[in-house]
Parts: C-alpha cells; sequence; structure tokens
C-alpha cells in the first residue's frame, strides 16, 4: 500500500470516527431538554444537593451544577455507623437507568437517606432525576466507604443518634 492511499484511509478512518461522535452528542430534543429539566427541579426540591454536593449549604444553594452531586467527605454517623453521601454523578456512570430504578424500590438506608421520598414518586420522576444528573457528567472522586458501628471516622462528620427527653419512653 503506497504512502499516499495509507494516509488517505487514515484521514477517513479519523472523520468517520468524528463523525460518528459528533451523532452520540447531538443536542437533546425539546423532550429531553424537559426531562433534563425536570430532573434538575427534582434534584433541587428534593434537597438532593444539601448533603451529596460540596458547600452547596454554604453558597445558598448557588454552586453551578457542574459541581453538583459529587458526594462529600462528611460522613453521618449513627447506631449504623458512619455513611457517606455517594457520589451520584460516578455512581450513575457505572449503572444503568434500571438499576438506579431497581435501587429506589428495594433500597433501604439510614438518616438523612430518603429512599422512601423517592418510591413516592413517579417512574418517570425517577427517570427524570437519573437522566439529569447522568447528564451532567462524571466528576469528583468517590466518597469513603461507610464504617461500622464503633469504628472512629477519620473525617468530619454528624452525629445523627435519636434521643428521648429525660423520662420520655418512644411511641409505638
Amino acid at each position: 500500500m503506497s504512502r499516499a492511499v495509507f494516509h488517505r484511509i487514515a484521514i477517513l478512518s479519523v472523520t468517520v470516527i468524528g463523525l460518528a461522535g459528533a451523532a452520540t452528542t447531538a443536542p437533546p430534543t425539546a423532550a429531553e431538554r424537559g426531562v433534563l429539566e425536570r430532573g434538575r427541579f427534582l434534584v433541587t426540591y428534593g434537597g438532593c444537593n444539601e448533603c451529596h454536593t460540596p458547600g452547596w449549604v454554604e453558597s445558598d444553594g448557588r454552586l453551578p451544577a457542574s459541581r453538583w452531586m459529587t458526594g462529600s467527605t462528611v460522613g453521618f454517623r449513627g447506631p449504623w455507623g458512619t455513611i457517606y453521601p455517594a457520589n451520584v454523578r460516578l455512581w450513575f456512570r457505572e449503572s444503568s437507568e434500571a438499576d438506579w430504578l431497581h435501587a429506589v424500590e428495594t433500597r433501604g438506608g439510614h438518616p438523612p437517606m430518603k429512599w422512601t421520598d423517592l418510591r413516592a414518586l413517579s417512574i418517570a420522576d425517577r427517570r427524570a432525576i437519573y437522566r439529569f444528573i447522568r447528564s451532567l457528567g462524571p466528576a469528583g472522586a468517590p466518597a469513603p466507604n461507610d464504617l461500622q458501628p464503633g469504628v472512629e471516622p477519620n473525617t468530619p462528620y454528624l452525629d445523627v443518634i435519636p434521643r428521648l427527653p429525660a423520662g420520655r419512653s418512644p411511641q409505638p
């Protein structure tokens, strides 16, 4: 094969690959934009950023979406051990939409995560959350691993220990 033919094949290959890549990054349709906007609204209104976005509370909710949902190194410690808000952007890169929908249906959790609140949403709303967060792309690092009860965290944490006032007994 002559050098000129090889050069033309190489240019053609790069062009085809570039066009294939461009096809996968086409702008979203109006319907897709509507789903992404709904997902953004649900993430914001549902308070997801309060735990899953470092600096959200301190910024009074003014962080750009490019910094949203990257997990936290601030743990929540209770009788269950210490849990950390996941980097949902990395999780959704490794999980399918079906995996997310299954997790919402089957996962339990500890405060402050409210899987029960997610289960109250329609399937369309759950899909919108997944698609919005996934549209943000991967960013950040994985959150620390959760710790078993009795293990002292080496990160900042909040105590989430239910306590009753003196003389009170738990309600049935």
